[in-house]
C-alpha cells in the first residue's frame, strides 16, 4: 500500500511540472508600449521611438496617441514622417515658459495622435515604431509618457500606470524616460588663481636669485680685502728683519 501511494504521488508531481512548463509556454509575456532608448540626458536633444505592439490575435491597431506630462515640458517637439499613418499634435500654455537657445517658448507639445491610413494598421503579430525629435530636455529624473493605443474594433488599452519604486511593474504600465545630469564638460580654462601662483613662484625664484648674487659680489670683496691684507703683511715682514 505504501509503495502505490507512493507511486501515485511521484505520478501526480510529473504531472503537474509537465503541465506547469505547458502553461508557461502556453501563456507568452505581455507587452507594452515603450520608449527607446529609455536614458537621455537633461538640457540634452534626442531622437526617441514610442515603441507599439499589437496585443490582439484578431484585430489591428489603428490610432496611437502619447499625452506629453505636464510637469516637464519640452520646447521642441517634432515628428518623423511613419509611412501610412497621419500624425496630429496638440498644444498647451506653458507657465513660466521654457527657454530655448535663449528663447522664451510659452506654449508646448500637450499630445500626439498618429492614425493609421489604408492598410498600414499594426497587424497581430507586429509592432511600429513613432519617431520623435524632443529637446532641450527638462531638468527631472523622470519623464513618464501616457499612452492610448486603439484597436480596429474600437476597444483602447490605456497605458497611463506610472511605476512605483520598488514595486512590480503595473499591469498596463506608461512609457518611462530616465534623464541624469549632465556631466562636467572637459577642457574647461584653469582657474585663474594657479596662474597667479605660479607668477609668485617665479619672483621667488627671481629674489632667490638676485640674492645669491649680492651675496656672490660681497663674498669676492671680502676675498679682494683679505688678499691685500696678506700681501702687505708679507711686504712688511722682510723690512724689518733687514
Amino acid at each position: 500500500m505504501l509503495r502505490h501511494r507512493r507511486s501515485v504521488t511521484a505520478a501526480g508531481l510529473a504531472l503537474g511540472a509537465v503541465a506547469a512548463v505547458v502553461l508557461g509556454v502556453a501563456a507568452p509575456a505581455s507587452a507594452h508600449v515603450s520608449v527607446n532608448p529609455k536614458e537621455a540626458t537633461q538640457g540634452g536633444y534626442g531622437r526617441f521611438a514610442f515603441r507599439v505592439p499589437n496585443e490582439s490575435d484578431e484585430t489591428s491597431t489603428t490610432k496611437v496617441e502619447v499625452v506629453l506630462p505636464e510637469n516637464a515640458p519640452v520646447g521642441s517637439v517634432s515628428t518623423m514622417p511613419v509611412p501610412g499613418w497621419t500624425v496630429a499634435v496638440e498644444k498647451r500654455k506653458v507657465d513660466p515658459p521654457v527657454q530655448v537657445h535663449g528663447s522664451e517658448v510659452t506654449e508646448a507639445v500637450a499630445k500626439i495622435t498618429w492614425t493609421a491610413t489604408g492598410d498600414a494598421a499594426v497587424k497581430p503579430g507586429q509592432f511600429q515604431e513613432f519617431p520623435v525629435s524632443m529637446g532641450p530636455l527638462p531638468q527631472v529624473d523622470t519623464m513618464v509618457f501616457k499612452a492610448l493605443q486603439t484597436y480596429s474594433d474600437g476597444t483602447v488599452v490605456r497605458w497611463i500606470e506610472e511605476p512605483a519604486a520598488g514595486a512590480e511593474e503595473p499591469e498596463k504600465p506608461a512609457p518611462v524616460l530616465t534623464l541624469t545630469a549632465a556631466a562636467p564638460t572637459e577642457g574647461a580654462p584653469a582657474p585663474a588663481a594657479p596662474a597667479a601662483a605660479a607668477d609668485d613662484d617665479d619672483d621667488s625664484e627671481g629674489g632667490a636669485g638676485l640674492a645669491f648674487g649680492v651675496a656672490g659680489l660681497v663674498a669676492g670683496l671680502a676675498g679682494l680685502v683679505l688678499g691685500g691684507l696678506a700681501f702687505a703683511r708679507t711686504r712688511r715682514g722682510p723690512a724689518a728683519t733687514s
